[in-house]
């Protein structure tokens, strides 16, 4: 077992802190520690103990239910929420609050971990028996080998912990740790046997990154009706000034009488007409100056399909039509409108 880095010039509560008590060497030294006691958790673990454990939770019928107190209350609570993000029936139960009313929530086809690294916590001891009455399976997660919570418990997984990284080996630092990890890491061995798909997991997080890219389509997020620049072949460019920049979309759609796509003129195509034909440009029409070949998209694609075309190459563009089928326009997606909805 390695010994702990000391600590230069320990300064008591009275004598104030210093910012030279922590220096490069010393935070390296720490980090260096707390690597070899994660090691030593890595090397001492039973896989098959850890195998049990998550076949137990991957055959439950009913809710997997976490508890512990403090610091391992706390991890509980984190493990509980990962498992409900992948769609798994969780969720964490107060020792303090299941023994004033909460118990009344486990039922037979339930499960109970009760994480603690010494295994001793009253809180649990007494949560027990009145957990057994429910019918609920009970498993202990423990640090210490033979503790009383092994022994009340159907089931035990063993966490190794050489020591915490306090100096005082008090501290639930290294053990929340080893907790962490090893919950974390049989949540993903569930999301693995259960096959879920990346589409579900998104749809699990509807408010993240991952979710809109993989919720959200273009219909969801584009403008349509009254929000639509749209002009026909005819207008002349100077007439459509208003209608160029009022709706906050930097272009204008061209369309014919039966709302298909002819083309698409920009503002950066209003300033290159201007610099080219200067009073020219009061009698030139839109359809004359147009883009008659623009990129566009269908309303089911993917929003994130959508951005991905806007900056492909040979140049990146701010917006794209959208349109059905028979090209008529039905909407337009804009770079900014995607930037907004978080994708």
């Amino acid at each position: 077992m390695g010994s702990l880095p000391a600590f230069p010039e320990a300064v008591s509560a009275k004598q104030g802190v210093r910012e030279d008590c922590i220096d490069e060497i010393t935070l390296t030294d720490l980090f260096k520690e707390q690597q070899r006691h994660l090691n030593f958790f890595f090397e001492r673990m039973d896989h098959s103990q850890t195998l049990s454990f998550t076949r137990t939770l991957l055959r439950s019928t009913g809710t997997i239910f976490f508890t512990g107190v403090g610091k391992s209350g706390f991890v509980a609570n984190k493990i509980s929420q990962t498992l409900v993000s992948l769609g798994i029936r969780s969720a964490f139960l107060s020792p303090l609050d299941a023994l004033h009313g909460d118990i009344g929530i486990l039922s037979a086809a339930d499960i109970l971990v009760l994480l603690s690294k010494s295994g001793a916590t009253d809180e649990l001891l007494r949560l027990v028996p009145c957990a057994r009455a429910k019918g609920a399976r009970l498993i202990a997660v423990t640090s210490v080998k033979g503790c009383a919570l092994e022994a009340v418990c159907d089931m035990n997984v063993h966490l190794p912990l050489e020591r915490e990284l306090c100096p005082f080996n008090l501290a639930p630092v290294t053990s929340t740790a080893i907790q962490m990890v090893f919950g974390d890491t049989v949540a993903i061995a569930l999301m693995g046997a259960r096959n879920l798909s990346k589409e579900e997991y998104a749809g699990n997080h509807p408010a993240g990154k991952i979710g809109k890219s993989l919720i959200f389509k273009v219909k969801d997020l584009m403008k349509k009706e009254d929000e639509l620049p749209i002009c026909k072949e005819s207008d002349l460019i100077m007439d459509q000034l208003v209608e160029l920049t009022s709706k906050g979309c930097g272009c204008l759609f061209v369309i014919d009488d039966g709302r298909r796509l002819i083309g698409t003129f920009t503002d950066g195509d209003l300033r290159r007409t201007l610099k080219a034909s200067g009073q020219g440009i009061f009698k030139l029409t839109v359809g004359e100056m147009c883009n008659r070949k623009p990129r566009t998209i269908g309303p089911e694609a993917m929003a994130v399909d959508a951005m991905k075309k806007m900056e492909a190459p040979p140049s990146p563009v701010q917006f794209l039509p959208v349109i059905n089928d028979d090209n008529v326009v039905i909407g337009i997606i804009t770079l900014h409108g995607l930037v907004s909805a978080g994708l």
